[in-house]
């Protein structure tokens, strides 16, 4: 039996199509899915799968251990925010193999969830020590793929309505977002092969890096906008984003935003690449659905 967290969400639901056109069998060993009360459980229900359906919380133990009785896999997708919960209880469980997709977050200097990330998977590894699972760890960069991301829509939304765009330091750092599609692929192809995954650590990131002022330049000419950016100095945005959570009383703050925007994310994915074939998408065809979307969304709503 595997025990899925997070397969309603957005790379969650790609994994369920691989699932769904799967020939080597998977699903025969079983398939339970953790779901929280508030999310929709439609998807699920259209499956042509037999998903059996556990409601509750990913940080309740309770709930935990009733959805792991009897499961061999448990492949955590619903956030690191609650990883030590779900480990704690699959080592408790004796589960064979729990997978965890967390974050390359974990290496930034300037987020300031990085030092938690940090310590839940040096506190995820000390409970572990003495345990036969195996524990495989999967690292995507920023996720991207549909308006609900949080991430890309944010940049599509200011490409759109900004013709005079300012960005910090020229935008000569480099991103390598990843489509939330080659995720679910990935984590697919990862228990398919398992003899190679067991026990690693992988990153998943974007085909290649790509600087900042690209991604803007990629999403206005897709957007068929004409935009005139102009570099503002580092100094200058991080004081104007201190400023402002200093007159918010701490409610409006940029400042990490600022920070992470000179920051260089590049990571190689090559390791996964090697083991279970990973190629992901370029930004520039990846990107090319989620600005679909945004478009029907805001004619939609003009409508």
């Amino acid at each position: 039996m595997i025990l899925f967290t997070g397969l309603t969400g957005k790379s969650g639901r790609w994994l369920l199509r691989s699932l769904e056109n799967d020939l080597s069998g998977i699903q025969n060993q079983g398939l339970r899915a953790l779901v929280r009360k508030e999310s929709s459980l439609e998807i699920l229900n259209r499956s042509s799968l037999n998903i059996e359906k556990v409601i509750g919380d990913t940080s309740d133990e309770e709930v935990l251990r009733l959805a792991m009785d009897g499961v061999d896999v448990v492949f955590h997708i619903a956030g690191i925010h609650t990883s030590r919960s779900v480990a704690k209880v699959a080592l408790e469980k004796k589960v064979k193999w729990l997978i965890l997709v967390h974050t390359t977050g974990i290496y930034s200097k300037y987020k300031s969830a990085g030092e938690e990330y940090r310590n839940t998977e040096k506190i995820i590894a000390d409970l572990a020590k003495d345990s036969n699972t195996q524990i495989t760890i999967l690292r995507p960069t920023m996720i991207y793929g549909s308006v609900s991301d949080n991430n890309m829509v944010v940049f599509i939304k200011m490409v759109d309505r900004l013709r005079l765009f300012p960005v910090v330091s020229g935008g000569n750092f480099e991103l390598q977002p990843v489509y939330e599609k080659d995720l679910g692929e990935a984590y697919f192809k990862v228990l398919q092969n398992r003899e190679k995954t067991m026990g690693k650590n992988y990153i998943l990131s974007g085909k290649e890096p790509i600087e900042l002022i690209d991604v803007f330049r990629t999403i206005e000419r897709k957007l068929k906008k004409k935009n005139f950016y102009f570099s503002v100095p580092f100094p200058i945005a991080y004081f104007s984003a201190l400023t402002l959570w200093a007159i918010s009383l701490g409610k409006v703050d940029y400042r990490e935003r600022v920070q992470r925007l000179v920051e260089p994310r590049i990571f190689s994915h090559d390791e996964a690449s090697l083991d279970f074939g990973y190629a992901p998408l370029s930004f520039e065809d990846g990107v090319e659905n989620e600005i679909k979307e945004y478009l029907e969304l805001k004619n939609r709503n003009n409508s």
